[in-house]
């Protein structure tokens, strides 16, 4: 198998003109060229008004491969593919009566919990939300009537709070053994479609995943393994410093040496039981912000210029970062193309935001965080959990700001950067339901992070043409942007002072996304798998 990179095609080129391109690339004949496949395909928006191009990766078979990738022993974009299959590290041997468990059904829970099941350690997985269904209906009870649910939300419930995003399947994690690819193949059998595979930033969008989750549960369930929903586990099983099994809320004990926490960057009641077990645990940096929208349509222009609107380019993105004065870093933050702003918090008495799109992504407002980014050492030193209660207590805050009744205060751009109050939605309308409050975000977030927002704002119209808009609109708050704390892993990923316990994902400090979660949910599964088959 051969791989050319960097082949270049117009946007509207006919399917076959692809294939003319790799034989003419390749200086072979049409029947020499036995098969191909698009590894990754991208586009170069920096020069908007010059002609845009799509830009190949191909894998493919030709005869006499030897001769061929021989003529191109110089060119850097002509080489060997790498194989990029998964093998499984084991299989479970006949007999084997302990089970692992996984607690938590988010992307890191699902893809520990399907391969361990597909290596045959048919795993117990517990889940404190609903399925997916129901759990869907309880999130849109918040949106719609106000009413939380606080075991099921947002944040907790079957998919965790990837399912309800943009869906991103895109990361910048080092992934040496492709582990991201059988990721996003498992996205594949589960129904997403198959682009996911070579665009250069797949998304799925909420209303797919939710259909894909469920499939991935049918599927581990197959192999033998157990899905249970609303079991929240409340302690642990230790005997000299060896974990043995967990207790759930009913009092229920599960007795397993090996257990994953694959827990979501909200299960802040979970953290605490395991601090005070006295699982070590240490304070990380996050960041926190609020939500900007803009209109898609300015966004559009800005990025792609004549091409906005194209309908092989969708709705735009960006990433934005700029270094402010008093030191601190402003960036974007899950940028949500056609999307909407959502309520996302998991507690009574909060307000949190995030953003959603749909995979068509062709709501009128495009959103993202712009968040500060901050740490134990400077902002909130105190212990490992000293960040948990630094977001309880801007939540709570945002919510009284709100009018304390899940509505969450907001303010136009052109308002927030003058350090006035707002007082009427001018021509964006905002997307966060239940609804938002107007006032002075400026009351919202520490000092410095306002200093630095506020001047972040104009700099980011010198890259992105109106983004200072002054109706564009800044909901508040954004404080979920990742885990607070890590719960530290040694070279087995295990814990370091508890023998069985394999943290893992978002909320352990190892992930920050769907792709990422995903692929560590495999790395876990296969140190599991190890433990158990004494590898």
């Amino acid at each position: 198998m051969l791989r050319i990179t960097e082949l270049k095609l117009p946007l509207d080129h006919p399917d076959e003109a692809l294939r003319e391109a790799i034989v003419q690339r390749l200086g072979v004949s049409d029947d020499q060229l036995l098969d191909f496949t698009l590894f990754k395909r991208s586009y170069d928006a920096r020069k908007k008004n010059s002609e845009m191009l799509f830009i190949y990766t191909i894998d493919l078979s030709v005869r006499d491969e030897a001769a061929v990738l021989a003529k191109f022993a110089d060119d850097h974009n002509v080489n060997t593919a790498p194989d990029v299959s998964y093998k499984v590290v084991g299989h479970a041997p006949e007999g084997l009566t302990e089970r692992p468990v996984v607690v938590g059904f988010g992307p890191c829970g699902i893809f520990a919990g399907l391969l361990l099941a597909q290596m045959g350690f048919k795993p117990i997985i517990l889940e404190r939300g609903k399925e997916v269904r129901q759990r869907t209906k309880d999130t849109w009870g918040l949106w719609r009537k106000s009413v939380l649910n606080p075991e099921s939300n947002v944040q907790f419930g079957e998919g965790g709070a990837g399912t309800f995003s943009d869906g991103k399947l895109y990361s910048q994690i080092k992934d040496p053994q492709h582990h991201g690819r059988k990721v996003l193949h498992e996205f594949v059998r589960a129904g997403a479609p198959d682009e996911i595979l070579y665009v250069n930033k797949p998304h799925i969008g909420t209303f797919r995943l939710t259909g894909m989750v469920e499939t991935m549960r049918e599927e581990i369930i197959k192999l033998g393994g157990e899905v249970r929903f609303e079991q929240k586990v409340t302690e642990l099983l230790i005997d000299d410093d060896q974990l043995n099994g967990v207790v759930l809320e009913s009092g229920e004990q599960i007795e397993s040496r090996h257990v994953v926490m694959a827990l979501g960057h909200s299960a802040r009641d979970t953290f605490r039981m395991l601090h005070a077990r006295g699982v070590f645990m240490e304070a990380k940096p996050f960041s926190i912000g609020f939500r900007i929208e803009h209109p898609q349509s300015l966004i559009d222009q800005a990025r792609l210029g004549k091409y906005a609107g194209h309908p092989k380019l969708g709705a735009a993105d960006y990433k934005l970062v700029h270094h402010a004065k008093n030191g601190r870093s402003v960036y974007s933050f899950c940028m949500c193309p056609g999307g909407t702003v959502v309520a996302a918090t998991s507690e009574p008495g909060r307000v949190v935001t995030n953003g959603m799109s749909q995979y068509s992504r062709n709501e009128r407002n495009a959103n993202s965080g712009i968040v500060v980014g901050i740490t134990p050492e400077q902002d909130y030193p105190g212990g490992p959990l000293a960040g948990i209660e630094l977001q309880e207590r801007l939540e709570a805050h945002a919510y009284v700001l709100g009018g304390s009744n899940y509505e969450a205060p907001a303010q136009l751009v052109g308002d927030f950067v003058a350090g006035k109050p707002s007082t009427a939605i001018g021509s964006v309308e905002p997307s966060y339901k239940p609804g938002v409050s107007l006032g002075d975000l400026a009351l919202a977030l520490p000092d410095f992070a306002i200093e630095a927002i506020r001047e972040a704002l104009p700099a980011f119209d010198r890259q992105i043409k109106g983004y200072n808009l002054h109706d564009a609109v800044l909901t508040g708050i954004e404080t979920r942007t990742s885990s607070p704390l890590r719960i530290t892993r040694d070279a087995s990923y295990q814990s370091l002072n508890l023998k069985g316990l394999f943290p893992a994902g978002e909320g352990a400090g190892y992930a920050g996304g769907i792709l990422s979660a995903g692929v560590d949910g495999i790395r876990i599964a296969e140190a599991v798998a190890k433990s158990m088959l004494g590898l």
